[in-house]
């Protein structure tokens, strides 16, 4: 079929999205939409038949069953601001193409991610790598800001020092944290990204990276909002257990007490809040 263009999408194209206080998503490029899955799960050619609600049911058929490959023909490029903590998170999935911005070839520009008051929490009692709901008192939040403003000061001078010294600019950055803002341009098929999507948009994921989760969700389903629907149904939305998790389940349909411990407690307990807390 020849090179699919959405509406929707060509509007959006190239625009940049603001993400946290300087941070940016931009929709580069894209390739096939709704129309290319359809068509490669069919192996046809040409335009076909089928009704725009056979194409759904059939999009929802492929999703639901784990049929991925048809999804993999849809290509999506974005350009991304971040800061370095959050792409360290986001190069976990190894599933992309990037090129990241080098501070071996460039000046760093001097931009660094400060957190809003209000993301100033304090360590959960009940998740390790999160953070708990209760109201941090305005002076502690003002002297964690106080904190990262000073120590983002402190170190980029530190920089701008030894660059100023002639000191390579492959040594000079290694003092500069994780704050600091960097960017990449980042290659994903829809598969993958979907997949990127339902962890980084997850309410256990860290808030800052949710955030650009939110924003590419909005690109993918300018590109394919079949699809993107589908995905909503059968994977953001959707809860799946383990063997023990539906014994234990059971167990409460029946007014019993689970024996999950540890870790599958933890993860049976997330699923139940999940489903609670679904809008």
């Amino acid at each position: 079929m020849p090179h699919e263009f959405t509406k929707e999408a060509e509007q959006i194209l190239d625009k940049e999205y603001k993400v946290l206080d300087k941070g940016f998503v931009r929709l580069v490029d894209y390739m096939g939409g709704d129309k290319r899955i359809v068509e490669s799960a069919r192996v046809s050619y040409g335009k076909g038949t089928k009704s725009v609600r056979e194409d759904q049911g059939l999009i929802n058929y492929l999703m639901s069953h784990h049929h991925t490959s048809p999804f993999e023909q849809v290509i999506f490029t974005f350009h991304c601001k971040m800061p370095i903590f959050i792409a360290r998170q986001w190069i976990r999935h190894r599933t992309a193409r990037l090129n990241e911005i080098s501070g071996r070839y460039s000046v760093m520009a001097n931009e660094f991610y400060v957190p809003a008051k209000e993301q100033i929490s304090i360590q959960s009692k009940t998740n390790r790598q999160g953070r708990d709901n209760t109201n941090v008192p305005t002076e502690l939040q003002e002297k964690v800001l106080n904190i990262l403003t000073s120590s983002n000061k402190s170190c980029y001078d530190s920089y701008q020092d030894m660059l100023s010294d002639d000191i390579t600019r492959e040594l000079a950055r290694i003092n500069l944290p994780l704050s600091l803002y960097t960017q990449w341009y980042w290659q994903i098929d829809m598969h993958n990204l979907f997949h990127f999507l339902r962890l980084r948009m997850d309410y256990h994921a860290q808030w800052e990276i949710q955030q650009y989760g939110k924003v590419m969700a909005e690109m993918v389903k300018a590109v394919a909002p079949m699809a993107y629907k589908s995905f909503e149904t059968h994977s953001l939305n959707a809860v799946t257990f383990s063997g023990k998790e539906l014994q234990a389940l059971k167990d409460k349909f029946s007014g019993k007490e689970h024996n999950l411990k540890g870790i599958f407690k933890i993860e049976y307990e997330k699923k139940i809040e999940k489903i609670l807390t679904q809008t």
